[in-house]
């Protein structure tokens, strides 16, 4: 017997669902790619011809000033000549092609497995770590786009580079990529970077060239030969392991490469400013869209505290050692910027890039905290030996001092006291509190953090020292006041930032009370200017970083020192080294600024009869930013590493006889002459 066959009436409602479902993602997937069509065609409308693009120049021509408006860099359109892809030796358009977009020759401008890939990843590391995109994308964005990360300015690119895959062939799209990406230091195109780091036209490139120049698209100024040579080798050898895996070269080939005994082109000598340039240029792409007319752009930088700063870091960085600098206004205007001794030698900005250990100086945050949650610096703690979970914190020295004022202690920076107060207050209240401030990089909370074991930046930390000159409100970093161009149109100018209370004006008062006192008579001794200075030295385990951080007449400088390899180095504690650059610099800086006396006078408010300041461990509350926001997710290293403070002893003689239990012969004064000769200190 032969079964009747199902009506349409009669089909399951699963089938039916599923039909519908299918139906309805075939339409809508043939809207899309109607719309996309329209998109596409109309864009391939308004596109420059090949040859108005070949034209166009490589790059915009920027004159960057200082703040009186000196020019301190310019950059403009590549030096070298517009070379065809049959102009060039086939490693360099393959090392492009490899390192760059593999699937080049295959997509039509977007590569859905590259897109695929990003988001993949995006979803695994909660982060974006690799673009997508293509060579036609990146071509497509420099020309006509920014490097803004927002979803609209993605989907134009997208939409350019397909219509631009429709108008040229694909010679002529990486014909116009060799000749128009930026490889840094001002070289825009193959030939302006060959001839910018190897002192010959692109014709010539060997394969290794090749590989150093394909390697540094990605990230110009980490991987450029001139600031980074093993970067820039380790780089190229990544290029010619990729070039190897795409086919294009033969493992002997490959095996050949010698990125190493490349000759570099003589470097043009350099200064200090480039620093702080190299920090402003790249946010242009998110102030403006204007790419095409020449600008100017106009900073807060003051050439005579850039000078001061450059030369109070040679004269007292340690040998060996590298120095930062970074010197802002009361109303968060860069004035100065040091990233490294050299710029030359190399071009890594430690000032805004590198993260180091703060040692004692992020003591600040743990008595902001203290301060806010009911202590007062007259109240009276106990230097004395403890034990917190297995970890035993000690002194300088060695030595403790029994009961002592809060004063006290922050003023020799005692590190057994900084340790019961995070008991006390609670480290997640710590981090907070450094949150608000302006730390951005991952912070953790086990009992050693008070000693900072968590690594920062030296702006941010300079940062949170301004906020507190600022009695309490934020204080956010800027370095551009305007851009405009050649003829004087205003493309942007800098308003002032939301002006946000991190903490109460009394409990900003209290700090820098407690800070003058450390630079009077304490660790900090050696950043008295002759005025009023408030500020905290820092030292990490075995001196590998020294810092100094402080404020005076409206003006707050941090530096730090320290090796790029983290070793340890003598005369590094912050209060020699870093201290000594940092009243080098403020002298000079602050000089034709009037004398301001501090608002130390403040009034608390009052205790309930019997109240304590002791008032054991508070509720652990969620991380917030420096607008109060709660952070989600917020980054926590585990790291138990002890990290003790190795500032000077105090020589203050009534002091030191309690702390020690007896009697001991004032050291002699450091001669400041030769700051490579000082003593170190006793204990």
């Amino acid at each position: 017997m032969v079964r009747a066959r199902k009506t349409s009436k009669e089909r399951s409602p699963m089938g039916t669902w599923f039909l519908r479902i299918v139906k309805t993602v075939v339409i809508g997937g043939f809207l899309s790619v109607m719309v996309l069509g329209i998109f596409v065609a109309i864009a391939r409308g308004e596109i420059d011809s090949f040859e108005d693009l070949k034209a166009s120049p490589n790059g915009q021509m920027i004159r960057v000033r200082a703040a009186d408006g000196t020019v301190i860099q310019s950059l403009g359109p590549s030096f070298g000549r517009w070379l065809t892809v049959n102009q060039l030796p086939s490693e360099m358009t393959d090392a492009m092609v490899a390192v760059e977009d593999r699937r080049y020759y295959l997509h039509p401008g977007v590569d859905p497995i590259g897109i695929t890939r990003s988001f993949y990843v995006r979803a695994i590391e909660g982060r974006w770590t690799q673009g997508g995109s293509t060579i036609t994308q990146q071509l497509a964005r420099n020309i006509y786009l920014n490097n803004n990360k927002e979803f609209g300015r993605k989907m134009r690119e997208i939409v350019l580079a397909l219509a631009m895959e429709t108008k040229f062939s694909k010679e002529q799209i990486l014909e116009l990529y060799l000749n128009k990406v930026y490889f840094g230091g001002g070289a825009y195109g193959v030939d302006a970077a060959s001839r910018r780091f190897f002192d010959h036209g692109a014709e010539t490139l060997s394969l290794a060239e090749a590989a150093i120049i394909a390697g540094m698209v990605k990230a110009p100024s980490r991987y450029s030969p001139t600031a980074d040579a093993q970067a820039a080798r380790d780089r190229a050898g990544v290029v010619v392991e990729v070039m190897q895996d795409a086919g294009m070269i033969t493992a002997a080939q490959a095996a050949s490469v010698e990125p190493a005994e490349v000759r570099l082109a003589a470097e043009s000598p350099q200064n200090s400013v480039r620093y702080f340039t190299d920090w402003i240029l790249p946010q242009l792409d998110g102030l403006m869209d204007e790419t095409e007319k020449p600008i100017d752009v106009w900073t807060t930088l003051d050439l005579k505290m850039q000078r001061a700063a450059t030369a109070a870091i040679a004269a007292n960085v340690p040998r060996g050692a590298q120095g930062a600098l970074v010197s802002i206004d009361r109303d968060g205007a860069v004035k100065a910027m040091v990233g490294g001794t050299d710029y030359v030698s190399s071009n890594y900005n430690r000032a805004v890039t590198a993260v180091r250990q703060p040692g004692s100086a992020w003591k600040l945050f743990v008595y902001l905290t203290a301060l806010e949650a009911g202590f007062r610096p007259e109240d009276m703690v106990e230097d004395k030996p403890v034990e917190i979970e297995g970890w035993q914190p000690k002194n300088s020295g060695g030595n403790y001092a029994g009961s002592i004022s809060l004063r006290t202690a922050f003023a020799y920076s005692k590190n057994t006291v900084a340790a019961q107060l995070g008991q006390e207050v609670g480290t997640s209240s710590i981090a907070n509190m450094a949150r608000r401030f302006g730390i951005t990089t991952p912070i953790n909370t086990l009992p050693s953090m008070v000693l900072g074991t968590s690594e920062a930046r030296v702006i941010d930390m300079t940062q949170a020292f301004a906020a507190v000159a600022a009695k309490g409100r934020n204080v956010t970093p800027y370095g551009i006041i305007k851009v405009t161009t050649i003829d004087g149109e205003l493309l942007y100018a800098a308003r002032p930032s939301s002006s946000v209370q991190l903490v109460d004006d009394w409990v900003a008062g209290a700090m820098t009370d407690l800070m003058q006192t450390a630079v009077a008579t304490g660790t900090g001794r050696a950043a008295n200017i002759g005025r009023p200075v408030a500020g905290k030295t820092g030292t990490t385990s075995s001196n590998k970083d020294g810092w100094f951080l402080g404020f005076s007449s409206g003006l707050t400088t941090g530096v730090w020192m320290g090796r790029d390899d983290a070793r340890a180095i003598g005369g590094l504690e912050g209060g020699r080294a870093p201290a000594q650059a940092w009243a080098a610099y403020m002298r000079i800086a602050v000089a034709n600024r009037p004398v301001e006396k501090f608002a130390t006078e403040v009034t608390f408010p009052e205790r309930l009869e019997g109240e304590e300041p002791l008032l054991g461990e508070q509720e652990e509350v969620p991380l917030v930013d420096e607008f109060g926001m709660p952070i989600e997710g917020d980054p926590v290293m585990e790291d138990p590493g002890l990290v003790p403070t190795t500032e000077p002893e105090p020589l203050d003689e009534a002091f030191i006889e309690r702390a020690i239990g007896g009697r001991r012969e004032p050291r002699p004064a450091p001669e400041e002459e030769d700051p490579r000769a000082l003593p170190r200190p006793f204990g």
